[in-house]
């Protein structure tokens, strides 16, 4: 392979944001922003971190800098939430301090796209520190689990164990949980505390704070239905 020519590499403002190829399931959308949404209320006073959506990101340890890989999400730590105070197109590592993503997310749809083989070794090779490949539907077709967590060990990823799995590089836990989305039962996937405590939305922490008070009210004599 011949050398990267550091200075005459395109800006983002040349370069696509995607790859146009289109989802063939739901979730691979509302996953990753139920999760972008989590994120935005636990490290809300948090402005070094980015999460990425369906978003292309640009590097120079594939053959070609103009080729992307683009996961279902990814987080990167120690960037702006807004570079220079605009929404990014892209993710062009750079032009984000040669900062790659600590965590990359995959979700395996009904045509495969490499999540084992291709992108895992992309993933290993850009420097990736956490790949996850969620596959609830197809992972007996792919003979893999459900929910897997890699780690690059030494330049080679290796298969973790335990759920939710505790990040500590990141400073999150990611695992499944059982939940009703719009009064719809569903599996999804969060972030966890160092206990194994899932963080909450703010519509359930809400959902919480009436209950304890409704209950407080009874404890005192009142129904609070008719408060």
């Amino acid at each position: 392979m011949s050398p990267i020519d550091l200075q005459h590499l395109p800006s983002s403002d040349e370069l696509p944001g995607s790859d146009d190829t289109p989802v063939d399931n739901e979730d691979q959308n509302l996953l990753p922003n139920v999760l972008l949404f989590l994120l935005n209320s636990i490290w809300a006073q948090q402005m070094d971190w980015y999460f990425g959506v369906d978003m292309a990101i640009y590097h120079t340890t594939g053959v070609n800098s103009r080729v992307p890989v683009v996961p279902d999400a990814f987080l990167s730590l120690g960037v702006e939430r807004k570079k220079g105070g605009k929404s990014r197109r892209s993710y062009v590592v750079w032009e984000e301090k040669g900062i790659v993503p600590a965590l990359t997310l995959e979700i395996v749809s009904q045509q495969p796209g490499g999540e084992y083989d291709e992108k895992l070794a992309i993933y290993a090779q850009l420097g990736v520190l956490y790949y996850i490949i969620y596959n609830p539907e197809f992972w007996r077709r792919d003979e893999h689990l459900p929910f897997e967590v890699y780690q690059l060990i030494d330049g080679t990823y290796q298969l973790q164990i335990g759920e939710p799995f505790w990040m500590p590089k990141v400073g999150l836990g990611i695992g499944r949980y059982q939940t009703v989305f719009g009064n719809i039962p569903q599996e999804q996937l969060a972030w966890f505390d160092e206990k194994g405590d899932r963080y909450l939305s703010e519509a359930e922490v809400e959902r919480q704070q009436k209950e304890r008070l409704a209950a407080r009210l009874r404890e005192l004599g009142e129904d609070p239905d008719r408060i």
